[in-house]
């Protein structure tokens, strides 16, 4: 297991550049694609639909600090909530249907341990329907592991830390994936974000951009079939497979930086391309630190249509 903690910086980030607007409203509908490139030998039909993120809406936001241990961390429990508030504020979801797992919590039933995070996901995706809109947001440390199935290009899985890792162990990027994406039916959306080390495919979703909106296989080929899905899944995540994330300050407040950027990008101006939040959060996360964020998908998209929650 390579653990690489998140990174600890003081400082603010710079502020976010003017983007161009997206250039037309987020399409629905099934669609066939034909995936004959990047690697692939053999055509894949793949049939997914857009969401409209008009029905029920739900969502997961885990902030683990890591309280009395080695690595303890500052600013993720403060992610975790200030996700909840934007949701909360900004994108027309309801306290009712918003979990909010941390390690300050008073009750213990709301302490993200593996079970808890687990138990939490599965409520996260029960009863799905197309057209709903689930967010999941974790905030904590992060790592990776040797593949031993052949799905990693890289050779790496990604994982993610429950505060009791040390008892119970890890959450494989294969087991988020079964939990959060294979269970979605077409239509559902399901937006992620991760801030953490090592998260530039911990879904492992088969598609990430640049952005330039450059398409990149994340998945071998032989894994190709067994990680497509005909839901409309996007991943936000604070660093590629091989970098760290960084915990901050901003305005004397703890808190990640790829959750801070995605709140600071969006309050601004909600009305982004997914091409437009990428560049957004990368610009105001730059120079200061060196993760690069990253945006991957459970099918092609294209990258300068507007970004809807």
């Amino acid at each position: 297991m390579y653990h690489h903690w998140k990174e600890n910086h003081n400082g603010h980030a710079a502020s976010s550049s003017r983007e161009v607007g997206p250039s037309g409203s987020q399409h629905v509908g099934s669609e066939f694609q034909d995936d004959v490139d990047r690697g692939l030998k053999d055509v894949v039909r793949h049939m997914f639909q857009y969401s409209k993120c008009t029905g029920r809406k739900k969502a997961l936001c885990i902030g683990i600090n890591y309280i009395g241990q080695k690595h303890e961390l500052k600013g993720c429990i403060n992610d975790a909530r200030h996700v909840h508030d934007f949701l909360l504020n900004h994108c027309n979801y309801k306290n009712e249907n918003i979990m909010v797992l941390t390690d300050g919590d008073a009750n213990k039933r709301r302490w993200p341990t593996k079970a808890n995070m687990l138990g939490a996901m599965r409520w996260l995706v029960q009863d799905a329907h197309a057209h709903d809109s689930l967010f999941f947001h974790y905030s904590g440390h992060g790592g990776r592991t040797r593949d031993l199935d052949g799905d990693e290009i890289s050779g790496f899985d990604e994982v993610i830390y429950p505060m009791d890792y040390l008892e119970h162990g890890s959450i494989i990027d294969d087991i988020l994936h079964d939990f959060l994406v294979r269970p979605l039916p077409m239509g559902c959306r399901l937006t992620a974000l991760f801030d953490c080390c090592h998260s530039g495919t911990v879904l492992d979703l088969p598609f990430s951009y640049d952005t330039h909106g450059n398409l990149t296989l994340q998945v071998t080929q032989k894994a190709y079939r067994k990680k497509m899905s005909s839901a409309d899944v996007i991943c936000w995540s604070g660093s590629k497979d091989g970098q760290t994330s960084a915990d901050t300050f901003q305005g004397g407040v703890a808190v990640g930086a790829m959750s801070y950027a995605f709140i600071k990008s969006l309050r601004a101006n909600h009305n982004q391309s997914y091409q437009g939040l990428l560049k957004s959060v990368r610009t105001i996360l730059y120079p200061r630190y060196s993760q690069t964020p990253q945006l991957g998908s459970s099918h092609r998209i294209d990258t300068k249509i507007r970004f809807i929650i």
